[in-house]
């Protein structure tokens, strides 16, 4: 089974989700910058997000921050986001069972997929890791997805582009695909992935079905 994070692999979405973040940090007197939601929160939860902003900031933000800012991230992807190039052609070809895994709540999962046209290709397997005890890094997403899935972790190739989500992946016992095709993705995080355990990488989506049978082969 291939197990897919959505943000910055399947939807181009970490540079739109980083901008919103930040608006809404500074509409509530929190000074964070899209740089800074990007350099610390890529491929956590929103809660666990925030959770940190507030402890790091010693005050408390507005009780309804969370359902505004899940509001304003769809409403901006409903707009503005992009499926991530190629992956319609990679998800066509590839064999087996497949699913998504993301920290992002499950109405923003579905959201993303159904404005970038790939939600037929994975519905009802649909996880979130609100669904779990604990996110990314670690590996209750990734166990509980393959749990509902019925498929062994050991069986399971995992598609992450955050050193956090490729920590959780191996965590869970899982080989992990790095993928760094995403416009956020810097020089350095091929590097950054590989130290976190990924056990290939690939810039480009056509690239996914041969290293999947290979990892397969293993």
């Amino acid at each position: 089974m291939v197990i897919f994070d959505c943000n910055g692999v399947l939807v181009d979405s970490e540079p739109l989700a980083a901008q919103v973040a930040s608006r809404e940090f500074m509409r509530a007197g929190f000074a964070l910058t899209p740089d800074i939601v990007a350099r610390y929160f890529t491929g956590r939860r929103p809660a666990d997000m925030l959770a940190e902003v507030e402890i790091a900031a010693g005050r408390r933000l507005p009780p309804d921050f969370a359902t505004t800012l899940a509001n304003e991230t769809i409403k901006r992807f409903r707009t503005e986001l992009k499926v991530t190039a190629h992956a319609s052609h990679a998800l066509s070809w590839l064999r087996g069972p497949k699913c998504v895994a993301s920290s992002s709540a499950i109405d923003r999962i579905r959201a993303s997929l159904e404005t970038t046209g790939l939600l037929h290709y994975f519905e009802p397997y649909l996880f979130s890791a609100s669904e779990v005890r604990n996110g990314k890094p670690a590996p209750d997403l990734f166990l509980h997805a393959a749990a509902k899935m019925r498929v062994e972790p050991r069986n399971c190739i995992v598609v992450e582009d955050s050193p956090v989500g490729v920590a959780a992946g191996v965590a869970a016992g899982m080989r992990v695909i790095g993928f760094v095709g995403g416009s956020h993705a810097g020089l350095k995080l091929a590097d950054h992935l590989r130290t976190a355990g990924a056990c290939a990488i690939i810039t480009d989506m056509r690239a996914l079905k041969g290293t999947v049978i290979d990892l397969r082969g293993w």
